[in-house]
Protein backbone atom coordinates (compact mmCIF):
# COMPACT_ATOMS: atom_id res chain seq x y z
CA UNK A 1 0.00 0.00 0.00
CA UNK A 2 1.60 3.31 -0.78
CA UNK A 3 2.53 5.61 2.08
CA UNK A 4 3.16 9.16 1.22
CA UNK A 5 5.01 9.21 4.70
CA UNK A 6 7.60 6.92 3.26
CA UNK A 7 7.55 8.54 0.02
CA UNK A 8 8.58 11.59 1.04
CA UNK A 9 11.39 10.17 3.59
CA UNK A 10 12.77 8.09 0.24
CA UNK A 11 13.05 11.46 -1.43
CA UNK A 12 14.42 13.08 1.40
CA UNK A 13 16.93 9.72 2.24
CA UNK A 14 17.92 9.92 -1.43
CA UNK A 15 18.65 13.53 -1.34
CA UNK A 16 21.15 13.15 1.97
CA UNK A 17 22.69 9.89 0.57
CA UNK A 18 23.40 11.95 -2.46
CA UNK A 19 24.74 14.71 -0.63
CA UNK A 20 26.92 12.12 2.29
CA UNK A 21 24.38 13.93 4.84
CA UNK A 22 24.82 11.29 7.93
CA UNK A 23 25.11 13.27 11.28
CA UNK A 24 22.98 12.21 14.25
CA UNK A 25 20.17 14.24 14.59
CA UNK A 26 19.89 16.13 18.63
CA UNK A 27 17.53 12.93 19.53
CA UNK A 28 19.77 10.34 18.61
CA UNK A 29 23.08 11.87 19.95
CA UNK A 30 20.57 11.58 23.04
CA UNK A 31 19.80 7.85 22.88
CA UNK A 32 23.31 7.13 21.68
CA UNK A 33 24.80 6.69 25.28
CA UNK A 34 22.05 3.88 26.14
CA UNK A 35 22.32 1.71 23.25
CA UNK A 36 24.30 -1.00 24.34
CA UNK A 37 24.89 -4.82 24.28
CA UNK A 38 22.25 -6.46 21.62
CA UNK A 39 20.31 -3.36 20.77
CA UNK A 40 17.42 -2.44 18.38
CA UNK A 41 16.96 0.33 15.97
CA UNK A 42 13.51 0.38 14.75
CA UNK A 43 12.42 3.24 12.35
CA UNK A 44 16.41 3.57 11.81
CA UNK A 45 16.34 5.77 8.58
CA UNK A 46 19.79 6.21 7.07
CA UNK A 47 21.18 4.15 10.70
CA UNK A 48 23.20 6.77 11.81
CA UNK A 49 22.59 5.89 14.96
CA UNK A 50 23.31 1.77 14.14
CA UNK A 51 26.22 2.82 12.74
CA UNK A 52 27.14 5.29 15.74
CA UNK A 53 26.30 2.56 18.41
CA UNK A 54 28.29 -0.19 16.49
CA UNK A 55 30.88 1.52 16.60
CA UNK A 56 31.11 1.90 20.59
CA UNK A 57 30.59 -2.09 20.42
CA UNK A 58 26.75 -2.52 20.43
CA UNK A 59 25.34 -5.52 18.34
CA UNK A 60 22.75 -3.67 16.17
CA UNK A 61 19.31 -5.15 14.31
CA UNK A 62 18.34 -2.26 12.59
CA UNK A 63 14.75 -2.26 10.66
CA UNK A 64 12.87 0.91 8.48
CA UNK A 65 10.88 1.14 5.68
CA UNK A 66 12.68 2.56 3.35
CA UNK A 67 14.84 -0.03 1.19
CA UNK A 68 16.66 2.52 -0.24
CA UNK A 69 17.93 3.65 3.37
CA UNK A 70 18.61 0.38 4.29
CA UNK A 71 20.59 -0.28 1.29
CA UNK A 72 22.55 2.17 1.96
CA UNK A 73 23.25 1.52 6.12
CA UNK A 74 24.44 -2.17 4.83
CA UNK A 75 27.21 -0.10 2.36
CA UNK A 76 28.59 1.36 4.76
CA UNK A 77 28.06 -1.16 7.84
CA UNK A 78 30.00 -3.65 5.34
CA UNK A 79 32.50 -0.73 4.28
CA UNK A 80 33.44 0.11 8.06
CA UNK A 81 33.39 -3.83 9.22
CA UNK A 82 30.50 -3.27 11.19
CA UNK A 83 28.07 -6.10 12.03
CA UNK A 84 24.29 -4.57 11.84
CA UNK A 85 21.57 -6.58 10.43
CA UNK A 86 19.65 -4.62 8.81
CA UNK A 87 16.38 -5.30 7.72
CA UNK A 88 13.78 -3.32 5.28
CA UNK A 89 10.11 -3.62 6.54
CA UNK A 90 6.85 -2.58 7.00
CA UNK A 91 6.82 -1.36 11.05
CA UNK A 92 3.16 -0.43 10.70
CA UNK A 93 2.20 -3.72 11.95
CA UNK A 94 5.87 -4.92 13.92
CA UNK A 95 5.61 -6.74 16.74
CA UNK A 96 9.11 -8.40 18.32
CA UNK A 97 9.49 -11.66 18.14
CA UNK A 98 12.81 -11.84 20.64
CA UNK A 99 13.93 -8.98 23.06
CA UNK A 100 16.84 -6.27 23.31
CA UNK A 101 19.25 -5.08 26.09
CA UNK A 102 18.87 -1.64 24.47
CA UNK A 103 15.82 -0.39 21.99
CA UNK A 104 15.76 2.66 20.26
CA UNK A 105 12.69 3.89 18.41
CA UNK A 106 13.53 7.68 17.35
CA UNK A 107 10.74 9.29 15.26
CA UNK A 108 8.94 6.82 14.05
CA UNK A 109 5.79 6.08 15.51
CA UNK A 110 3.76 9.20 14.85
CA UNK A 111 3.47 8.19 11.26
CA UNK A 112 0.89 5.54 12.06
CA UNK A 113 -3.05 5.67 12.21
CA UNK A 114 -3.27 6.17 16.24
CA UNK A 115 -4.42 2.47 17.44
CA UNK A 116 -0.88 1.02 15.57
CA UNK A 117 1.27 4.06 16.56
CA UNK A 118 0.04 3.19 20.42
CA UNK A 119 0.00 -0.89 19.46
CA UNK A 120 3.90 0.03 18.21
CA UNK A 121 4.55 1.66 21.22
CA UNK A 122 3.58 -1.28 23.48
CA UNK A 123 5.50 -3.23 20.87
CA UNK A 124 8.79 -1.46 21.52
CA UNK A 125 8.07 -1.62 25.80
CA UNK A 126 7.53 -5.66 24.67
CA UNK A 127 11.04 -5.84 23.06
CA UNK A 128 13.08 -4.26 25.77
CA UNK A 129 14.57 -7.08 28.34
CA UNK A 130 13.91 -6.85 31.94
CA UNK A 131 16.73 -4.38 32.80
CA UNK A 132 16.98 -3.02 29.39
CA UNK A 133 16.47 0.51 28.26
CA UNK A 134 14.05 2.43 25.66
CA UNK A 135 14.62 5.65 23.82
CA UNK A 136 11.80 7.18 22.02
CA UNK A 137 10.93 10.35 20.51
CA UNK A 138 7.51 11.28 19.00
CA UNK A 139 5.89 14.31 17.84
CA UNK A 140 3.20 15.40 20.01
CA UNK A 141 0.21 18.02 19.93
CA UNK A 142 1.08 21.60 19.18
CA UNK A 143 3.04 20.58 16.09
CA UNK A 144 2.01 22.44 13.10
CA UNK A 145 4.60 21.25 10.45
CA UNK A 146 2.84 18.38 8.88
CA UNK A 147 4.36 17.85 5.42
CA UNK A 148 5.75 14.83 5.72
CA UNK A 149 2.86 13.26 6.95
CA UNK A 150 0.17 10.81 5.17
CA UNK A 151 -2.72 12.27 5.75
CA UNK A 152 -4.97 9.15 6.07
CA UNK A 153 -2.41 7.53 8.43
CA UNK A 154 -0.65 9.93 11.25
CA UNK A 155 -0.81 10.16 15.32
CA UNK A 156 0.42 13.68 17.20
CA UNK A 157 0.68 12.18 20.50
CA UNK A 158 -1.05 14.05 23.75
CA UNK A 159 1.85 15.91 25.58
CA UNK A 160 2.76 14.06 28.43
CA UNK A 161 1.14 10.74 26.62
CA UNK A 162 4.54 8.99 26.17
CA UNK A 163 6.47 9.29 29.46
CA UNK A 164 2.89 7.90 30.94
CA UNK A 165 3.38 4.63 29.20
CA UNK A 166 6.19 4.45 30.97
CA UNK A 167 4.46 3.91 34.41
CA UNK A 168 6.61 1.83 36.44
CA UNK A 169 9.67 2.36 34.84
CA UNK A 170 12.77 4.05 35.67
CA UNK A 171 12.65 7.14 33.69
CA UNK A 172 15.78 8.43 33.13
CA UNK A 173 15.29 11.25 30.94
CA UNK A 174 11.91 13.49 29.50
CA UNK A 175 12.12 16.65 27.48
CA UNK A 176 10.15 18.57 25.28
CA UNK A 177 11.44 19.97 22.39
CA UNK A 178 10.07 22.46 19.84
CA UNK A 179 12.13 23.12 16.44
CA UNK A 180 11.41 25.65 13.65
CA UNK A 181 10.19 24.31 10.67
CA UNK A 182 9.28 25.74 7.15
CA UNK A 183 6.52 28.23 6.67
CA UNK A 184 6.82 29.87 10.21
CA UNK A 185 5.84 25.97 11.75
CA UNK A 186 7.13 24.20 14.59
CA UNK A 187 7.95 20.39 15.51
CA UNK A 188 7.25 19.36 18.87
CA UNK A 189 8.71 16.79 20.33
CA UNK A 190 8.79 14.67 23.40
CA UNK A 191 11.52 12.14 24.06
CA UNK A 192 11.48 9.63 27.05
CA UNK A 193 14.65 7.23 27.85
CA UNK A 194 13.56 4.65 30.54
CA UNK A 195 14.76 1.27 32.05
CA UNK A 196 12.42 -1.09 32.47
CA UNK A 197 11.46 -3.30 35.66
CA UNK A 198 13.21 -6.38 36.36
Amino acid sequence: MANASIAFFDRQFARQIASSEFELNPFEEAALPYLRGDALDLGCGLGNLSLAAAGRGARVTAIDASSNAVASLQERAHARGLAIEALAADLREWRPDRTWDSVACIGLLMFFTPSQARAGLESVREAVRPGGIAAVNVLVEGTTYLDMFDPAAHYLFARGELAGSFAGWKLLSRSEDVFPAPGSRAKRFETVIAVRPG
